[in-house]
């Protein structure tokens, strides 16, 4: 009831900020960085905004509100931060621009105390658990003219009904809890979004049952580890199970049955909670795309332990082997650090041998970037920058070579894919994804968008293949 009366609240702010802004024709900027949860927050930040009498503008130049939706994964973030907000210092003196900044930057004190010294300019500053609030924000603004800070440090709660502007009308993100548990020694996101917490099955299957009623194919869940979907000791003394969901496996297995819903994603699963329950489900279930993404973060038992990730090399190999076993068609993506505090050469090499034996369809690979508050940045034994860039390097060319070598296996195939539109370097061409998320681009009537379709793949080219319309 507490979140209901909420949602109502800011709903009677989005009002009053509307009839302020009535007749004036203004213009919002919005800049997203970070994962796909801040992509889906930031989908709902320009819901609430767009209620409120703002139409979307890709020149910040020309906004009346800026809002920045932070990430503190990596410190180029900051760095990104830091340069817009100077930027913006001439133009908010020049047209009076409102500057927001929220997302999980500002749950750090180091970072919000550098902003109200460096850029005092800056209206207002939120966090990850009030993101709901920020029409109650905006109008206090409007209405008083004051700097505003809205974070909060205990873990939010669950709030449901906000807008949300999808960016994609075929392609949908859907969280289903928020938070971590893990600890991971070189994160730093348990600390900025709290807790886990997960959202009711319910209240998921409604929102999904509206896209498919809307038109959207394919939808991806996202949490920070959602193979613990419904693990919470909140959810373990409630015992709720809502039409024979209480667990991430029968959460997929009940999406999988709504009608109008092609493919269903997933990220990020924890490889120490990949239960066999969920294996069967990806197995089974036939709109579960078999591309499913596996954090390795590093190859080394040594760094593994450091990085408090809970599993041995040997551990993760296995669990490959048992997936593959189970799971026809099965590709995999992973996230792998290179540079954690400690890492030597031989832990180095052991992530190079977890590359390739398992053979990723993609990796995302990452220099260590050391974050304030967590115990990765307080250990002694940092890897100098020149190394940690020699061993990324090293990585690149190992997985380049790989990605040369998996694209082959397509050519000559026929594939199933997704497709998103004309393609961004060459209108002319149609691009859309195959179930392993790869990028395919074709000759193709501009009617075909939205559909799945079959394409016969013609040749490779690292980054994304080519293929053509089956003559029927």
């Amino acid at each position: 009831m507490q979140e209901i009366d909420e949602i109502k609240i800011q709903e009677q702010y989005i009002e009053k900020v509307t009839q302020i802004n009535k007749d004036k024709n203004l213009k919002y900027y919005i800049l997203t960085m970070g994962c796909q949860l801040n992509e889906n927050d930031s989908e709902k930040l320009c819901g609430m905004i767009e209620k409120m009498g703002y139409r979307p503008t890709e020149q910040y130049q020309e906004a009346d509100l800026v809002l920045f939706n932070t990430c503190c994964v990596r410190e180029n973030a900051e760095d990104k931060l830091f340069g817009k907000l100077g930027e913006l210092k001439r133009i908010k003196e020049k047209r009076g621009t409102i500057i927001a900044i929220g997302g999980c930057m500002m749950q750090e004190k180091h970072i919000t105390d550098k902003i109200h010294e460096s850029y005092p300019y800056t209206d207002i500053i939120f966090g990850t658990h009030t993101l709901h609030k920020f029409p109650e924000d905006l109008y206090k603004i409007l209405e008083k003219q004051n700097k505003l800070q809205d974070v909060i440090d205990i873990d939010g709660k669950v709030y449901e009904g906000l807008p949300i502007k999808r960016t994609s009308n075929i392609k949908a993100s859907v969280t289903i809890m928020y938070g971590c548990n893990n600890f991971c020694s070189y994160c730093i996101v348990p600390y900025v979004r709290g807790r886990e917490r997960s959202r009711h099955p319910k209240d998921i299957l409604q929102e999904i049952e509206q896209l498919a009623k809307e038109g959207y194919k394919e939808i991806t869940l996202l949490g920070q580890n959602v193979n613990s979907y419904l693990k919470s000791e909140e959810w373990k003394e409630k015992q709720i199970e809502y039409e024979g969901i209480n667990s991430f496996a029968t959460l997929l297995q009940k999406i999988n049955k709504i009608e109008g819903i092609e493919r269903i994603r997933f990220i990020s699963p924890h490889p120490k909670d990949f239960t066999d329950d969920v294996i069967d489900a990806i197995a089974s279930c036939d709109k579960v795309c078999k591309l499913v993404h596996l954090p390795l973060q590093s190859g080394s038992t040594n760094t593994l332990k450091l990085m408090n990730r809970k599993y041995t090399k040997e551990q993760y190999l296995n669990l490959v082997e048992k997936m593959k076993s189970k799971i026809p068609n099965l590709t995999l993506s992973t996230d792998i650090i290179v540079g954690f505090a400690g890492e030597t050469e031989e832990d180095f090499e052991d992530t190079l041998d977890v590359v390739r034996k398992v053979c990723f369809e993609q990796v995302y690979m990452f220099i260590y970037s050391r974050r304030v508050g967590t115990p990765g940045d307080k250990m002694s034994n940092q890897i100098p920058e020149e190394i940690k860039h020699k061993r990324f390097d090293k990585l690149k060319q190992l997985v380049e070579s790989q990605i040369e070598q998996n694209n082959q296996k397509y050519v000559g195939t026929v594939q199933k894919v997704l497709v998103e539109g004309p393609s961004k370097n060459n209108p002319e061409l149609l691009t859309g994804r195959t179930d392993s998320n790869k990028v395919v681009i074709f000759k193709g009537m501009p009617e075909l968008t939205n559909k799945i379709i079959d394409l016969k793949i013609i040749s490779e080219h690292m980054w994304y293949l080519k293929g053509e319309i089956i003559n029927e």
